[in-house]
């Protein structure tokens, strides 16, 4: 079976479209920057076309992206607020990360929500694979 089924090709195809139209781009803007003709590009977004892997990475060039981020691995908004502060947290000292397991326990308790965790219970920064 092959690994290019329609309905593969025709997300990808609507992954390109949603991001050409979230950036006001036309068709043709899009395909002059990523050097296909403007009908090909068509095609990809109708899913008429496979979008070779060189088209697809002048895309993510174009759109600055990474391919977990074109393929939207589903990370919500709150996910990814969450990964970036928790990236700020590792950069800090041991004693401003303790402020900071302070601070999230006080606010917490101030909003009257489960306190399960202790003050001594360790907030985990480190990165999973």
């Amino acid at each position: 079976m092959s690994s290019h089924s329609p309905r593969k090709v025709a997300l990808v195809g609507s992954r390109i479209r949603e991001l050409r139209k979230g950036r006001h781009l036309t068709q043709t803007e899009l395909s002059e920057k990523i050097g296909v003709a403007q009908s090909d590009l068509s095609r990809m977004e109708q899913g008429e076309y496979k979008v070779g892997l060189d088209t697809l990475f002048k895309i993510l060039q174009v759109f600055d992206l990474k391919m977990g981020e074109f393929f939207e691995e589903t990370e919500t908004p709150a996910e990814r607020d969450a990964r970036n502060i928790l990236t700020e947290i590792r950069g800090l000292s041991d004693e401003a990360r303790q402020e900071i397991r302070d601070f999230v326990l006080f606010k917490k308790l101030q909003e009257g929500s489960d306190t399960s965790a202790s003050d001594d219970t360790p907030v985990d920064t480190e990165e999973k694979p």
